[in-house]
């Protein structure tokens, strides 16, 4: 059997798009699936990231599995669409078709609701014995120890600035209304063996680092026991958190102590009010400078991310949020649009109200609005949250951001990835629908 797992990407995202090498860091799903293809099928393998290269129409591949997204989801259907056409057997996973299963299974010979660590293999296997099923149900995942190492061996190493990826914490305990992770997989949290991780890091090559975890200190004890074994192996890593690391002195100190040098926190708003209507209640605006503060003390930058649209924004949101971004010097801006993705409760709202403007999935990619704001128009919007990316982002501002007075600060790290954001400012305009609709690449299939 010859399978080919595939990653498509929006325009935005794509290897041709506005993300270059170094803003890639290796993916961790598609590798870790092919790494549980049951050895008794005696398969062969390949992995297709759309983010760092092209996938090939003439792939020779008998199995097809495909990982969608919302915002991927129009093209990861075509190309569904188009490999059928072909003969191969498609499977379809990911977020999306855990929340839109039927949606997806009009463009799949089976899909994979839920994490697909015991679904993917059985579907194989049903495959190979000719039994195969329409929808499998994951049922959820309890355990995620004792898994083989991802294979990594199958991504294209040049396109990603590291292949250090690993996963320590599944799940948030948090439960924001815009976000879809929680939606498709729900609130548990569950912890890799520390002792599985630390082995994972010592076969890395070179001294990064990179936790893709949606929320690393979900579990505060378990962060603490990680970080603590983590110390003697003196590398540098990055990862996802949360405000609260900055009320855990004891946690923040083991951050340092292990060798963090970035987190991405999600401050989301400037708007006190917004914080309680997306459930994210840990988040405090008065306090995000201080925050910023003490982390830049122990030599940590921070990607602070913020999203545009919320009910209680108006006109000045763009311009207040600059601002904090300049006086707390958060050193990577972030920003998007709030974006109603199916099956959150964020999306029940919108469409209760009437207020959902756009229904192709292609623009969901949370840098346009598929909504009618409350306190302005969808162009301003849009306009808004163009203006706050080029002034973050103007020479002046990038240099009114950096924390010269934190002698541990890693100034050049700081350059790099903003002259990296600065391209991205100028430019992520011109992916309009056009543009971010267009599939015109892969072949259209006749219906019958």
């Amino acid at each position: 059997m010859k399978i080919a797992l595939l990653s498509p990407a929006g325009a935005m995202h794509r290897y041709n798009g506005m993300f270059h090498k170094g803003l890639h860091y290796a993916p961790i799903t598609l590798a870790l699936l092919a790494a549980l293809i049951p050895k008794e099928l005696e398969a062969e393998a390949v992995i297709y990231d759309e983010t760092a290269e092209a996938i090939p129409l003439d792939l020779d591949a008998d199995v097809i599995a495909i990982t969608c997204i919302t915002g991927t989801s129009s093209r990861c259907y075509k190309f569904a669409d188009y490999f059928r056409s072909l003969g191969k057997t498609v499977l379809l996973g990911g977020v999306h078709p855990t929340l839109m299963p039927q949606e997806a299974a009009a463009h799949a010979d089976a899909v994979l609701v839920g994490l697909g660590e015991k679904t993917f293999p059985e579907a194989l296997l049903d495959i190979k014995n000719g039994s195969l099923k329409q929808i499998y149900y994951g049922n959820g995942c309890t355990d995620i120890a004792n898994r083989p190492l991802p294979r990594k061996d199958l991504l294209n190493k040049k396109k990603y600035i590291t292949l250090n990826t690993v996963e320590a914490v599944r799940g948030c305990n948090h439960s924001c209304t815009f976000c879809a992770y929680p939606a498709a997989f729900g609130r548990r949290v569950i912890t890799r063996p520390v002792e599985d991780v630390i082995a994972e890091i010592r076969s890395f090559n070179g001294k990064e680092v990179v936790f893709p975890d949606v929320n690393l200190i979900a579990d505060v004890r378990y962060a603490k026991e990680l970080f603590t074994a983590m110390i003697p192996l003196k590398k540098w890593w990055m990862g996802l958190t949360t405000t609260a690391i900055g009320h855990n002195d004891e946690l923040l100190d083991l951050f340092e102590k292990s060798g963090c040098k970035g987190i991405l926190v999600g401050f989301e708003s400037v708007n006190q009010e917004t914080q309680a209507g997306i459930n994210k209640g840990v988040n405090h605006v008065e306090e995000y400078k201080a925050l910023m503060d003490k982390l830049h003390r122990k030599g940590i930058m921070v990607m602070g991310c913020f999203a545009f649209g919320a009910d209680e924004d108006g006109p000045d949101v763009f311009k207040r949020t600059v601002e904090l971004c300049i006086d707390a010097k958060i050193d990577l801006p972030r920003f998007s649009i709030i974006t109603p993705f199916p099956g959150t409760e964020f999306y029940r709202e919108l469409e209760a109200e009437g207020r959902i403007v756009e229904h192709d999935f292609a623009m969901y990619d949370v840098e346009h609005c598929v909504f009618q704001p409350k306190q302005m128009t969808k162009e301003d919007l849009e306009a808004g949250i163009a203006w706050a990316w080029k002034e973050a982002y103007s020479w002046k501002n990038i240099w009114k951001r950096l924390d010269l007075t934190k002698p541990k600060t890693m100034k050049s790290l700081y350059m790099l990835v903003n002259v990296g954001y600065r391209k991205y400012a100028k430019e992520f305009t011109i992916f309009g629908a056009d543009v971010m609709s267009d599939n015109s690449d892969i072949p259209e299939v006749k219906k019958v």
